[in-house]
């Protein structure tokens, strides 16, 4: 849901898409849209309103000195993004 609303968000990270547009396009049902954006929302990825939401930015990520130089994948970043504070996810 992340990557489907970075992607549909205009230059403000904002998109009006409906909770039943987003489950038909994902494929899900809407309660799995409800619980992917509480998640999303816990953890500071994504501010909701309805009907809008807005993709709010990544805070940079300072890489550990063996790995400066190096690519960090998407899902490294989003691992990062969604543990809990302190731990691994």
């Amino acid at each position: 849901m992340y990557l489907f609303l970075v992607t549909v968000a205009d230059a403000q990270g904002l998109s009006f898409y409906s909770d039943a547009s987003i489950a038909r396009v994902l494929r899900w049902e809407t309660l799995q849209v409800a619980a992917a954006r509480q998640r999303l929302v816990q953890a500071d990825l994504i501010a909701h309103r309805p009907p809008l939401y807005q993709v709010l930015s990544l805070d940079p990520i300072e890489p550990p000195a063996e790995r400066l130089g190096t690519a960090v994948s998407v899902g490294e970043i989003l691992r990062r993004a969604l543990a809990p504070e302190g731990g691994t996810p």
